[in-house]
């Protein structure tokens, strides 16, 4: 159960990631940050949401602040995504463009018609964990959009989604450049009568996805700074050279 509570939050030692804060269009400032007690499990740290106000004369400086474990945490952004949905059908945003921002270390902030996503690298790689990588969420892209395309299809066959599951394995190429080498889909529909399979695999496999990996488009690159100016263009796989950046690294 989240808890709210109304007392001074922790500071000092226990504290032990700078606090991220958000401007509300109100006003109120909304505090992030990590509690993690020296010394204790993992599994006892918190995740801290804190909103500073202005107190009254006769009240104390304190402020309201929620403590929450990491799951209860990944709940309420998910619940704040969907209420988010409710009061914001359609955001705003342009369609076929995207927008990536740094969030903190190696988190950036995906922003797609308004929708926000958020990729990390894993701790082993110098990230903190705190979202799929780059390359993760390319995978999930594939087995996603397979799973869209075999709902329509059990919908249209006035069958039930229910138990509808894709899982992706992938592996990464031991050689350069940095690459998945392998991915393969297992989609599982128990409402599917084994007649219908055929036809299943065969709608799956042509998911706009997988039909951009059979088919790839062509990458343009361009490099941009306040002070050089604008990069030559590049198109397709490798590098852009003359000195502005190297595009041989993994993501």
């Amino acid at each position: 159960m989240v808890q709210a509570c109304r007392r001074d939050r922790p500071v000092g030692d226990d504290i032990q990631e700078a606090e991220m804060n958000m401007k509300t269009h109100c006003g109120r400032t909304i505090g992030v940050t990590r509690l993690a007690p020296p010394g204790l499990p993992p599994r006892t740290a918190r995740v801290v949401l804190s909103a500073p106000f202005v107190a009254r004369d006769d009240e104390r400086d304190d402020e309201p602040w929620l403590s929450l474990t990491s799951e209860e945490a990944r709940r309420l952004a998910g619940l704040l995504l969907f209420q988010a949905a409710a009061v914001d059908p359609e955001p705003g945003g342009v369609p076929g463009e995207a927008e990536v921002v740094p969030i903190a270390g190696d988190a950036y902030e995906i922003r797609v018609r308004g929708h926000v996503l958020t990729v990390d690298q894993p701790t082993d790689a110098g990230g903190k964990n705190t979202a799929p990588t780059p390359v993760e969420l390319f995978v999930s892209a594939v087995a996603s959009c397979a799973a869209h395309y075999a709902g329509r299809f059990l919908d249209r066959h006035d069958l039930t989604r229910d138990g509808l599951r894709v899982r992706a394995e992938f592996r990464t190429a031991d050689d350069r450049p940095p690459r998945v080498a392998a991915l393969s889909l297992v989609v599982e529909a128990p409402s599917l009568p084994p007649e219908r399979l055929a036809a299943l695999r065969a709608v799956v496999s042509h998911c706009t996805v997988t039909n951009t990996l059979a088919r790839p488009p062509e990458v343009s690159l361009e490099v941009r700074s306040a002070e050089s100016g604008t990069a030559p263009r590049s198109a397709g796989p490798g590098s852009v050279r003359d000195g502005v950046h190297d595009q041989r690294e993994a993501s």
